[in-house]
């Protein structure tokens, strides 16, 4: 990039919240303010209530990860945590701001708030050297020209617009000339010819003023050793040489060169080549004093600076020079992934979601510019969830029901990648779980139940279980057994049988009597722990079998009777012609519970 405050991000936010709120708010401060200056109030900015700000855990966040000294008090003002240096923070960079996401939760809601940083005139010129040297012949013509390197103001707009004086005046003048980049060249122009009989050496004293309030200065002192004749300056093929320089390429790559001639002879149209640039470009390049070639000696960045541009001077033996600028213009290479940092997740949502619930949000940052610096984000496939982007937002969001029954957690895998050749990507890995909700009733193992049981039984007998089983979790699934209430013979239902409320055992309650109660039905339902409970009953039908426990009775007298002596053997049967017995033939079969 062409400032290390421009940045290509995109950001994928995740969220509890079907819906996300955006607004944006602009304030602009001074640059050094003390620690604790107030930049601006917030909350009556972006009509927050401090409840809200409270509750939803306000919070300042940068897109590129860079720790901004702003902070924002519970009571909605945003305060400067630091001085802030504009020179530091931006360079030359205009406007400097400082741009930010005010972030809420519960619900979540995001704010764009810019921060711009005024310039105050903080900063001095000053010159690339502590002195100037020129050679001069004496045989050097009225309208000469010797290059001077201009002072650099680290401050911008007034506070960085320069204006030169030169003294005395004797025999040069300060010439400056605009360029069509809006630099200018800045020149000492003979006036009066020198005589080196006369004076073989002179001193002058360059002043640079900046135009900001108060005014700064700066001074270099300038000396000047007069030769004997050179009469011919040296002269660059042309005045501007372009290259264009890929971000990847090599150290010690030849990148272009330039080339002057100089019409004199001998030891006068020696020329030499020097770079009259200071910094970061004398880090990054240099010239071959006596080829002209320009070299990379360090390793360029596109994302620091995208073009470089700088004087080369050459020098003559006579102290006679000419100039040329020199602009290297760097390509960008994908070399750069996008990179991921998780903004605010929740690790469990409900299975009664609605589609299109926000679930989290991520911030995906690519240095690269152009193609090589656009992100787009995927997730895998066959899940119930899906990427939507919003402005510089990416987000992941439920895009049908969800059912815990049939998938109680996800692990989701966030890939981003750019759209460079070869394209780079980043992924990160998400694991969401889905809460349970009281969605689904017990259900019985059977449709119905049927048991049988001997008459006479002891009370307190354990006939047999009821099982149910409930699909939800943990309470929602717990299910207990309750005895639904009923009429038998005119009795409570609980007076023939109880069933027990965790493990669905059904036990007698009374002594059965065949005679009087062949069968009986009652209903017993599976009610589980949910809020509201859900529940389903089912029928059981106990049939009472008969036991040989009722002696034969005659039922009437009459006709047919056969009298039989008294005093007759016991082995002779009584013929009764019309008898009936109590129980049943079928008394002595088994019953199986």
């Amino acid at each position: 990039m062409a400032s290390s405050v421009m940045w290509h991000q995109a950001v994928f936010l995740m969220v509890l919240f079907r819906y996300s709120v955006r607004g944006q708010i602009s304030y602009s401060i001074p640059e050094e303010m003390p620690k604790g200056s107030i930049v601006g109030n917030i909350s009556q900015g972006l009509g927050l209530d401090l409840k809200k700000l409270k509750s939803g855990k306000a919070r300042i966040f940068a897109g590129d990860n860079t720790e901004y000294p702003i902070k924002i008090m519970i009571w909605g003002v945003l305060l400067t945590k630091q001085k802030i240096d504009r020179e530091a923070l931006c360079a030359k960079t205009t406007p400097c701001a400082l741009h930010l996401q005010l972030i809420l939760e519960n619900p979540m809601e995001w704010y764009d708030v810019t921060v711009e940083i005024i310039d105050i005139n903080d900063n001095a010129p000053s010159f690339p050297k502590g002195e100037i040297t020129f050679e001069i012949s004496e045989s050097a013509i009225s309208g000469a020209r010797f290059m001077l390197e201009n002072a650099i103001d680290l401050d911008v707009g007034s506070n960085s617009h320069l204006s030169y004086s030169l003294k005395p005046t004797d025999n040069f003048v300060l010439s400056l000339q605009s360029q069509a980049d809006g630099d200018r060249n800045m020149e000492m122009v003979l006036q009066k010819p020198l005589d080196r009989e006369n004076k073989e050496q002179l001193s002058l004293l360059l002043t640079a003023v900046d135009g900001g309030e108060p005014q700064l200065t700066s001074t270099v002192q300038i000396h000047i050793t007069v030769l004997d004749a050179n009469d011919n300056p040296p002269l660059f093929s042309q005045r501007v040489y372009k290259a264009t320089l890929p971000e990847n390429t090599p150290r010690d790559t030849v990148i272009t060169s330039v080339s002057a001639s100089d019409a004199d002879e001998g030891s006068n149209a020696i020329i030499k080549y020097y770079m009259s640039s200071t910094g970061d470009v004398n880090d990054l390049f240099m010239v071959d004093a006596q080829s002209g070639e320009i070299t990379l000696k360090g390793s360029a960045d596109f994302e620091k600076a995208s073009r470089y541009q700088f004087n080369i001077q050459a020098r003559d033996q006579g102290g006679l020079s000419d100039s040329c600028k020199v602009i290297i213009d760097l390509t960008d290479i994908n070399d750069n992934k996008p990179a991921i940092s998780i903004v605010s997740m929740s690790n469990s949502i409900s299975e009664q979601s609605r589609p299109s619930t926000v679930v989290a949000m991520l911030n995906v940052n690519d240095l690269d510019s152009g193609l090589n610096g656009q992100v787009h984000c995927y997730i895998n496939d066959n899940i119930p969830f899906v990427i939507a982007s919003s402005s510089s937002f990416f987000s992941l969001q439920t895009e049908q029901e969800l059912d815990r029954e049939r998938e109680a957690e996800y692990n989701i895998s966030v890939i981003c990648t750019d759209e460079g050749v070869p394209a780079l990507s980043s992924k990160v890995s998400l694991r969401v779980q889905i809460s349970d909700v009281n969605d689904n009733a017990p259900v019985f193992e059977k449709s119905h139940y049927e048991a049988c049981v001997l008459e006479n039984n002891t009370p307190g007998l354990s006939i047999f279980k009821v099982k149910a089983s409930d699909a939800d979790w943990n309470q929602n699934a717990h299910v207990s057994y309750i005895l639904e209430d009923s009429i038998i013979n005119g009795v409570s239902v609980s007076s023939y049988v109880s069933v027990h409320p965790e493990s669905g055992l059904i036990t007698a309650v009374r002594s059965f009597d065949y005679e009087q109660l062949k069968d009986f039905h009652f209903r017993v339902k599976a009610q589980d722990g949910g809020s509201p409970p859900l529940s389903s009953n089912v029928t059981v039908k106990i049939t009472i079998k008969d036991q040989n426990d009722n002696a034969p009775q005659i039922l009437y007298g009459g006709q047919n009777v056969l009298v039989v002596d008294p005093n007759f053997t016991e082995t002779m049967q009584r013929a009764i012609k019309k008898t009936s017995s109590i129980d049943d033939l079928g008394s002595a079969e088994s019953c199986l519970i």
